[in-house]
């Protein structure tokens, strides 16, 4: 739906307001028949997730607390892997 406010008018700016705040998209600027500006009522804020100290701790204690001070076991492995043109080339069989 197209909105046209009068900018001159004394109660312009609260009737743009009031509209927004209804929820309605409203056109501010447009320049050839394209539109340059919109205005809409904002997207309602992120809300983290509460955090709860002590949540799992109906789990037990962990294995290993020291787990994410490790190297990733992936990342070694492709540090020790082959040239990765061996990967696309079929291996030479062993004589």
């Amino acid at each position: 739906m197209t909105i046209r406010v009068d900018i001159n008018a004394k109660d312009a700016l609260s009737e743009l307001v009031a509209l927004i705040e209804a929820g309605e998209e409203v056109v501010l600027l447009t320049r050839d028949g394209e539109t340059v500006a919109i205005a809409r009522q904002p997207e309602a804020p992120f809300k983290p997730i509460e955090r709860i100290p002590g949540l799992f701790a109906h789990l037990g204690p962990m294995d290993d607390p020291d787990v994410f001070f490790h190297p990733d076991p992936e990342f070694i492995e492709l540090a020790e892997s082959r040239d990765e043109d061996d990967f696309y080339r079929p291996q030479k069989p062993e004589e």
